[in-house]
C-alpha cells in the first residue's frame, strides 16, 4: 500500500502551515508535522473512518481541528484534502465534489 497526496491535499496543507505560523513561529510546522503523521498512519488504519461526500473517507487529525478527506483505489490510498473542521460544511461539500 502507497500513499498519494494530491496537490489540492498539499496546498491545504501550506496554507494550515501559514495560517498557525502567523499565530506562533514554529506552530507551522508542528501543524505539518502533526498532519503528516496522521497521514501515515492511514497506512495501518485507512478504510476505518466514516464516509462522506462522494464516498470520501474522513480521518480527523489528532492534534488539531482538521479532517484528512481519502479514498482507496486498490493498492494506493489518495489523499484529496485536508480542511478546517471549523469551515462551513456546505464549503466543504462544495469542495471535495467541485
Amino acid at each position: 500500500m502507497k500513499i498519494t497526496i494530491l496537490p489540492s491535499a498539499s496546498r491545504d496543507i501550506i496554507d494550515g502551515f501559514n495560517f498557525y505560523e502567523n499565530q506562533q513561529t514554529g506552530l507551522g510546522s508542528y501543524f505539518v508535522d502533526s498532519l503528516f503523521s496522521d497521514i501515515d498512519s492511514l497506512l495501518i488504519y485507512y478504510g476505518i473512518h466514516s464516509i462522506l461526500y462522494n464516498s470520501y473517507h474522513r480521518m480527523l487529525a489528532k492534534r488539531f481541528p482538521f479532517a484528512i478527506y481519502y479514498s482507496i483505489d486498490k493498492d494506493t490510498i489518495i489523499v484529496y484534502a485536508v480542511l478546517d473542521c471549523r469551515r462551513d460544511p456546505s464549503w466543504v461539500r462544495k469542495r471535495l465534489e467541485g
